[in-house]
């Protein structure tokens, strides 16, 4: 141990090898060195790619690239992977795909091997079966793909990815990604044109995010015994332990060598390491077995595409160390969930980053272009907070929202004081470059050097904090496919564009323009505590948005003032938007719908007979109880609509299944541990205290 040790690495080589830990990064990925020799060798540049043109004009080309690649990798299968509607929470890897061998016979009927341009551009599927919201139907069931050149082909064993778009026979969008590519055309389109006359030619912007994603870590043997874990990802019954995250000792503690959460996340990153994806970041959160994941700022495409990856790939390898990956919002009471904070910047295309004061007035030359974005941005949060709230709609954010573990539902915006008081002088008519402030820290020992910090600290009550360089939006669930949220985040803000440059075109002045927006949407800048409830009346007073239930947050997609943005920006049609309110409104009561049937069952079939095998607890009670949930399922089921059974779902499991819960958990606390069928959290929740054996880790 201590020579393995003495060792080190520099620069991420082992002193005494020609290995470096970042070996195989992007190995099964295809793009820059893994792709290059291969679309070479069929007359084909190496950043062929990076020009999307290539699907008219070199789709067989690239093809027969892509397939050299396959057999070299022992590959013999393709598909086409998209992102189907209604996935978050239930779906594995939130992805559909068909695999077919790359194969094919001769006329003597030998197989051969086959794949082709038409192969890779387009593929074709059942789109009935699929969450839809009606555009589709079992006699009227065409479902199409089409691959997407922005985000790269990707290999794991012997299947070839190709990143697709799914559409109806009509083009209606049957996925997530296909209105996100639209949003970021449309903004892109409309930053251009605010760039342009402000001064600054561009030849277009995008969409940048980092996505922090949380996730519980539990003994798979104790996953085993609980159906509702099994079954919807979180705990519908369970006593608290006596100990829980109050002594506030789990966050960013040592990751142990002695328990086996280590090596999976280990594995989590060699392989995420492989599909080019790289989790830089790793570290315990709040609760017991809560660990979060990061990793580098990418393209908004691309960075969903691989957090739909990392997703899979963190279920995956947890599974292949013996426990099990919970990304449910909240699959414990009493104790924090997690959310995927979704960071997110605008780029030029030559990467001048528009949040970045000094970045955008270097490139530009222009103090006057960072006031003018923000006061966009500013307008487009109040504008539209109502649709923000509704792309974080989810039924695991129902028990999160507003805990004092994420941001409450009303959704405002903080620039810090030091922001906030430039733009109150900006919209008077000041003229001034803004120099964000900083401060030197002392650490009050001699030895210790001092250092610059920002001058703002950190508000992590806010949904949507400005951070210097990114606004963070930090209300994501954990288990969202996040694509709905950065389509609303890009549609908003190329409203907001357009709106401005078609002032500025006519000649107004840029600083009338932002000055009169600041001045109309100000209320939805707040600096203070979201958390305190004194603040949270204020903002509510005030006109900001603030939709507590996601029923009702849901319904918000279809009012006629987002339904007309959609349609101006050219991201959805009417039937498009009616869709996916009705898949989520299905989502949210079928959700609850597998809950209540799980708490049913674990009543009759586990509970009942533990209190008469121990003699103690009240039977009829619970009897009585698991009635209740039953009765509460019967008005989903006969509900007249989707917002009908939504309501009714929403009304079983934040009220019904609340007060059963409350019952279950008192008869835990009378019956003997031994006798209790059901693993507890004190099982389920201290991999540290409770695992038996040493990890590989640690024995090395």
């Amino acid at each position: 141990m201590l020579a393995r040790a003495s060792r080190g690495f520099a620069r991420g080589r082992s002193l005494s090898s020609t290995t470096t830990i970042y070996d195989g990064f992007g190995e099964n990925l295809f793009k820059g060195a893994v792709a290059a020799p291969y679309l070479k060798a069929h007359g084909l540049s190496a950043d062929a790619l990076d020009d999307y043109t290539w699907t008219k004009t070199s789709a067989d080309k690239v093809a027969a690239a892509v397939s050299d690649w396959a057999a070299d990798r022992g590959a013999s299968s393709f598909c086409h992977w998209f992102q189907p509607l209604g996935a978050s929470g239930v779906r594995h890897g939130l992805t559909g795909q068909v695999q077919n061998m790359m194969i094919n016979f001769d006329k003597e009927g030998v197989p051969k091997w086959d794949f082709k341009g038409k192969d890779l551009l387009k593929g074709e599927t059942d789109g009935s079966s699929y969450p839809n919201g009606g555009l589709r139907a079992t006699h009227t069931a065409g479902g199409y793909l089409s691959v997407d050149p922005t985000s790269p082909i990707s290999l794991r064993g012997d299947t070839i990815f190709i990143p697709a778009c799914f559409v109806s026979y009509y083009g209606f969008a049957l996925d997530e990604k296909t209105p996100l590519l639209r949003s970021s055309q449309a903004m892109s389109k409309q930053g251009a044109r605010l760039l342009k006359a402000l001064g600054y030619n561009v030849t277009g912007i995008q969409s940048n995010i980092g996505l922090e994603q949380e996730f519980f870590l539990v003994p798979r043997e104790a996953y085993m015994k609980r159906l509702d874990l099994m079954m919807t990802g979180r705990t519908v019954l369970g006593r608290n332990s006596p100990r829980g995250q109050e002594m506030c000792d789990h966050y960013m503690a040592p990751l142990s060598l002695a328990q086996p959460a280590i090596d999976a996340i280990k594995d989590m990153q060699r392989e995420a390491l492989k599909m080019g994806i790289p989790l830089r970041t790793r570290h315990r959160e709040v609760a017991p077995n809560q660990y979060e994941m990061a990793p580098l700022f990418g393209s908004v495409t691309t960075q969903i595409d691989q957090n739909v990856w990392a997703m899979q790939i963190i279920e995956e390898m947890a599974a292949a160390n013996g426990l099990a990956a919970l990304l449910q919002e909240k699959p414990f009471n009493d104790i924090n969930g997690s959310g995927k904070h979704n960071n997110w910047s605008i780029g030029t295309a030559c990467g001048t980053n528009l949040l970045n004061v000094a970045q955008v007035a270097k490139a530009s030359g222009s103090t006057e272009i960072f006031p003018v974005i923000m006061a966009a941005i500013v307008s487009a949060v109040d504008k539209h907070g109502d649709l923000m709230r509704a792309a974080i709609a989810s039924p695991g954010n129902d028990f999160r929202l507003g805990a004092c573990e994420a941001p409450p539902a009303i959704i405002s915006t903080y620039l810090g004081d030091d922001l906030t008081k430039y733009l109150e002088a900006y919209k008077t008519g000041v003229k001034a470059e803004y120099t964000p402030a900083t401060k030197i820290l002392n650490m009050g020992a001699d030895v210790l050097p001092t250092f610059e910090v920002p001058a703002e600290d950190r508000n992590r009550t806010s949904p949507f904090p400005y951070g210097g360089s990114r606004f963070e939006f930090r209300a994501v669930g954990s288990s969202q496919n996040v694509s709905m949220v950065n389509t609303v985040l890009q549609t908003i803000v190329a409203e907001a564009f357009g709106a401005f440059a078609d002032q500025i075109e006519k000649g107004a002045k840029p600083q009338d323009v932002a000055s009169a927006a600041l001045n109309e949407h100000w209320k939805v800048i707040f600096n203070g505590n979201n958390y305190c409830a004194d603040e949270q009346k204020k903002l509510t007073d005030r006109g900001v948005w603030r939709i507590d239930s996601g029923i009702e947050a849901t319904l918000r997609l279809t009012h006629p003032k987002n339904l007309k943005l959609f349609a101006d920006m050219g991201v959805m049609s009417e039937p498009e938007v009616q869709a996916r309110q009705d898949v989520q409104l299905q989502h949210y009561a079928g959700t609850v719908e597998i809950e209540a049937k799980c708490m049913i069952d674990m009543i009759v079939q586990q509970i009942i007979p533990a209190c008469k095998e121990a003699g103690v607890g009240s039977v009829a009670d619970l009897i009585a109880a698991a009635k209740k949930v039953e009765a509460g399922l019967s008005t989903i089921h006969h509900g007249k609509d989707h917002l009908g059974k939504a309501n009714a779902a929403r009304l079983l499991r934040l009220e019904t299944m609340v007060d059963v819960r409350t019952l279950v958990d008192a008869t835990e606390a009378v019956v003997p541990a031994k006798m209790w069928p059901l693993a507890t959290y004190t099982e389920l929740l201290f991999l540290d205290q409770t695992s038996p054996t040493a990890t590989d880790a640690l024995m090395d």
